[in-house]
């Protein structure tokens, strides 16, 4: 490269603005085909579990709270997800759809990779039949 050239192009991005973004301060709008976090819709849920059989990465596990009611719960591993979206092509009821707007899901821990969705007193009550201790009748 002659210098020349060089120096014409150094002499002309002096007087330009800079092209990074200062993300962490100035965020900006995400795409409107970005495949965020995944999200789900309990009340369309019919239980059917195609989502769960098609995951590819097992990220997806939908938990039967009462099936004459309709009440699931599902529990979602974003850790594992590819965020393929083949879970939502395959629901026939559109109870899933990937987020445009959350997609740092950025964490030092793995604690907040697993996500419940579904109503409140329905994760409550799929929380505590997993904290409970197992039954005297087992033996290990």
């Amino acid at each position: 490269m002659k210098i020349g050239a060089m120096l014409g192009d150094i002499f002309s991005s002096l007087f330009k603005k800079p092209v990074t973004e200062k993300y962490p301060y100035v965020k900006s709008e995400g795409p409107v085909r970005l495949r965020g976090q995944l999200l789900y819709d309990s009340s369309k849920c019919t239980g059917c579990q195609l989502c769960m059989k098609d995951c590819p990465a097992d990220a997806i596990e939908i938990l039967t709270v009462d099936k004459v009611n309709k009440k699931f719960v599902m529990r979602y591993h974003a850790d594992r997800c590819t965020f393929c979206a083949q879970c939502v092509q395959t629901c026939r009821f559109d109870c899933l759809s990937m987020s445009n707007k959350e997609w740092e899901l950025a964490s030092a821990n793995r604690k907040p990779f697993e996500i419940y969705y579904g109503r409140e007193e329905d994760v409550a009550f799929i929380l505590d039949r997993a904290n409970q201790p197992a039954s005297a009748g087992t033996t290990e």
